[in-house]
């Protein structure tokens, strides 16, 4: 169970951080005003990174493991955003090879102890 939370905060994490760096191409104010990003999202995204690496060290005793995880997440996560809201594919092979390894990431964190 502590896994499914551990994947859900790093998603989350990389979800802020996504908006943090990629909504500067959404919204016209973010454009030229980094600290919006930096303050409203880069502090959450970072609490979400410690937070998720706190309770992943504690369930799986290495910070490899955690590392490991946080990857999957972040190809979890990254390919649907930036294709639904900046209308890039990841329907290329490279994309969904690097997809299908994220998913081989946490099947082995999470099956092999």
């Amino acid at each position: 169970m502590n896994y499914i939370i551990i994947l859900l905060i790093m998603s989350i994490g990389h979800m802020l951080s996504w908006f943090s760096n990629n909504g500067q191409f959404l919204w016209e104010s973010w454009k030229n005003n980094p600290l919006i990003s930096i303050v409203l999202l880069g502090i959450p995204s970072s609490f979400a990174f410690w937070w998720a690496t706190k309770i992943g060290y504690a369930e799986m005793g290495s910070v490899w493991s955690v590392r490991f995880l946080a990857f999957a997440a972040s190809y979890f996560v990254f390919p649907f955003l930036t294709y639904f809201l900046l209308g890039e594919s990841f329907l290329d092979k490279k994309t969904m090879v690097c997809a299908a390894l994220s998913f081989a990431i946490i099947w082995v964190q999470i099956s092999w102890e």
